[in-house]
């Protein structure tokens, strides 16, 4: 079948597109970088963060040191595995990273720079954005954007919030140059929507929580090979549909270095990158690169908000 005749259509406004070269799938590799950006009564926060793998919530403003120490394995122990899988398969990856970790962790900056792989602002710090009023919200993606260039070389282009962002936001990443939001779950392809307060829409890429790593702790029950297989599933669900759905499919991976990173899983990833690799018609490649194609290749429609 040509490429002309397996066009798509866009649901929004009707328009046909395809991925490039016919590919029947994008997917995305997204690693979370949050580890040295996470709350700590060291930094002045009021509490500190939960502990990942235990469940473990103090109220009280007590400096956890072990937790600590847990987040730091993220960096010390799987980065360099998350990298070396990566490496090994020559795929690029979309690090959503908070400022704040790559500054404190500036080995891992130069290898996100030297694999010329993009960073998607997960804000100045892994905090609450929702939060703030206008002014300060602006400030925060401001400083966000400046330590990430100085950290990277190259600025961020996508945004990703820490669970909660406010009405606000996507006008403000419009405001200082943002081609891309992240914060959305409803599809399994990017799409244009309205800003409020703005004439232009913006670009969404969806994310998915149901195929993050991070299900392996919230359930401790959902072990490494239900992780994998799930995957696996959704990948070659979304790559079928590739063939006869109306809009093209995306899959988005959540990693978290702390958490993929693990001895008892990392296995996972390394079979799931070794199933991608060997699955044809599958674009594997960054957000930016993502937003960037559906923005040339979709015109918006014209909103008023």
């Amino acid at each position: 079948m040509s490429l002309a005749v397996r066009k798509c259509i866009d649901m929004n406004n009707g328009n046909y597109w395809a991925w490039p070269q016919g590919a029947k799938l994008a997917l995305s590799l997204v690693v979370n970088v949050e580890e040295g950006a996470e709350y700590s009564v060291a930094d002045g926060d009021p509490t500190p963060e939960p502990v990942d793998e235990l469940g473990v919530t103090l109220k009280k403003p007590i400096r956890m040191h072990g937790n600590e120490s847990n987040y730091q394995y993220g960096i010390k122990e799987g980065a360099p595995r998350v990298l070396e899988l990566l490496d090994r398969f020559k795929m690029p990856a979309t690090w959503t990273a908070a400022a704040l970790a790559l500054e404190r962790a500036p080995g891992l900056a130069k290898a996100i720079r030297a694999r010329g792989d993009e960073t998607c602002s997960h804000g100045w710090r892994w905090e609450h954005q929702f939060r703030f009023n206008e002014a300060e919200e602006r400030e925060f993606i401001q400083k966000a954007v400046r330590s990430i260039e100085h950290s990277t070389g190259n600025r961020p282009v996508g945004w990703l919030s820490r669970y909660l962002h406010t009405e606000n936001t996507r006008r403000l990443l419009q405001e200082e140059g943002f081609l891309y939001h992240m914060d959305d779950y409803s599809s399994d392809t990017p799409f244009w929507a309205a800003v409020k307060g703005s004439d232009k829409p913006m670009v969404i890429v969806p994310y998915a929580l149901d195929s993050n790593d991070m299900k392996m702790w919230l359930a401790p029950a959902f072990t490494p090979d239900m992780w994998l297989k799930y995957a696996c599933d959704t990948l070659d669900v979304l790559l079928a549909q590739g063939q006869t759905s109306m809009q093209p499919r995306m899959m988005s991976l959540g990693l978290h270095l702390r958490i993929i990173g693990r001895p008892g899983r990392i296995w996972a990833l390394e079979r799931f990158l070794a199933h991608a690799s060997q699955a044809q018609g599958v674009w594997i490649t960054t957000r930016k690169q993502v937003a960037e194609h559906y923005a040339l290749t979709v015109p918006p429609l014209k909103v008023v908000v």
